[in-house]
């Protein structure tokens, strides 16, 4: 139970200190439009890090994820910087589109509703 406790604590702040840099720092002209971390997953080792990215008014949403692959190793440096971990884990980025499904279901519903 402990050590569960300590992963979600190792996600939220590396969500919290990813998204800063991401949104602050990065300088990746590939890299467009407004991007979330929706949510972090660490392996119970430590050694990855699964960052789930929501992006939204991307000029071209797969540059974006390339920008933000390229730039795995800027973000590492600096979360390992900010974050105090003996090992500072991989950062693998995953697209995540459940926020473009809810609001397609929205839209689906709204549509419903008119009739």
């Amino acid at each position: 139970m402990k050590n569960t406790n300590r992963l979600g604590r190792v996600n939220e702040e590396l969500k919290k200190v990813i998204s800063q840099v991401i949104n602050y720092e990065l300088k990746n002209p590939d890299v467009t439009g407004m991007i979330s971390v929706t949510k972090v997953k660490v392996t119970p080792d430590l050694k990855y890090a699964k960052i789930y990215v929501s992006v939204l008014n991307s000029k071209n949403l797969k540059k974006t994820m390339e920008g933000l692959k390229e730039s795995a190793g800027y973000i590492r440096s600096e979360v390992a910087h900010t974050v105090n971990l003996r090992i500072t884990p991989e950062l693998v980025f995953e697209y995540d589109d459940s926020i473009e499904n809810g609001e397609k279901i929205d839209a689906i519903l709204k549509s419903l509703k008119k009739e």
